[in-house]
């Protein structure tokens, strides 16, 4: 078991890293940015190239723990409330509980005692997986050079190549993201079984992973049970969904869920004005969203922005991050 980290801390530098001219100015920017990761992987997945492998991540983190003042999310929110935010404030955050979490990404958060806020699905947790991860792994497993689910009306692809199958995870997955949950898990287990593949049953946390985070100092937060974008279900499921995915969580954990993370998060589409409403009265502290932009005080803590700066290059990371914090607005319901 990893010892706790001091979460009620800001991170302390752990390397000399420069931060750019361009955002000398930053220097006394009372503003709180969030990054977005879900996984990090142990080599480079041509199906998954967003994602990070584990010297990138460590990189990453490493020059964020030395230009950023790093609090976990429930801290953030309180001190954003308060305005008493620590210059160039950030959070990382981890969205839907994938293994590599805590196989990989803990231990270098560890190391660098950097805090994090994992947001888990908690349907998915002990052998599942998500839809998303089924379609990724069909097309993987596809030998010809078509891909044809026309049969289930969601169309025809070429997956000759690596950018081809690129495509096709994007279409198919456009294609199911909004549709119930209950007629999205049966066509993407459909369209597996025409690709001769079979879901991973180890991609996602077990339940004492999740626990095992908690011990290390890491924070928990909701995310569902099942994933589903709010927006497409009713009111009385969004809060089955949204109040039984904590009351698992705290039951791993013993100890109180107080954030949460809007699945797909984007405002008006996947989240409406009384999903934000529906958060509040459940008692949550906050909740992010995913629409770009750093938060200052006055904002709106239970629609937080959060991004993502997907890029391999080093310069490229950062001047995203620059650009972020340099936005002076985000979207909201």
């Amino acid at each position: 078991m990893v010892s706790p980290i001091p979460c009620t801390t800001p991170a302390q530098p752990v390397a000399r890293a420069r931060l750019l001219p361009a955002a000398r100015w930053l220097r006394g920017a009372s503003r709180l940015s969030v990054l977005i990761f879900h996984r990090v992987l142990s080599t480079f997945d041509p199906l998954r190239p967003a994602e990070p492998i584990e010297r990138e991540f460590e990189a990453r983190m490493r020059w964020v723990a030395a230009n950023f003042a790093v609090l976990p999310l429930a801290e953030a929110i309180k001190a954003l409330k308060r305005d008493q935010l620590p210059k160039r404030a950030m959070c990382i955050t981890f969205d839907d509980g994938y293994a590599d979490n805590y196989n990989l990404a803990l231990p270098i958060l560890h190391k660098l005692q950097v805090p994090a806020t994992f947001f888990v699905a908690t349907g998915y947790l002990d052998g599942g997986c998500m839809f998303n991860d089924i379609v990724i792994e069909a097309v993987r497993s596809v030998q010809a050079p078509m891909f044809d689910l026309d049969a289930l009306n969601l169309g025809q692809y070429p997956v000759a190549t690596v950018e081809e199958r690129r495509r096709a995870i994007a279409g198919i997955i456009g294609r199911l993201k909004y549709l119930a949950p209950r007629q999205r898990q049966d066509l993407v287990l459909r369209a597996s079984d025409c690709a001769g593949a079979a879901a991973p049953a180890d991609l996602m946390m077990t339940s004492e992973q999740v626990t095992a985070l908690h011990a290390a100092g890491m924070e928990i937060g909701a995310h569902t049970v099942s994933h589903p974008i709010l927006a497409k279900i009713g009111l009385e499921a969004a809060r089955a969904e949204i109040a039984r995915g904590r009351l698992h969580l705290e039951e791993l954990t013993g100890a109180p869920v107080r954030v949460f993370a809007y699945p797909n998060g984007r405002p008006g589409r996947d989240y409406r004005h009384e999903h934000v409403v529906l958060v509040h009265d459940l008692g949550f502290d906050g909740a992010v969203s995913t629409a770009r932009g750093a938060a200052r005080a006055g904002a709106d803590i239970f629609q937080i922005p959060r991004f993502t700066p997907w890029d391999r290059s080093d310069l490229r990371f950062e001047l995203r991050m620059i650009g972020n914090l340099w936005r002076s607005g985000y979207d909201s319901v």
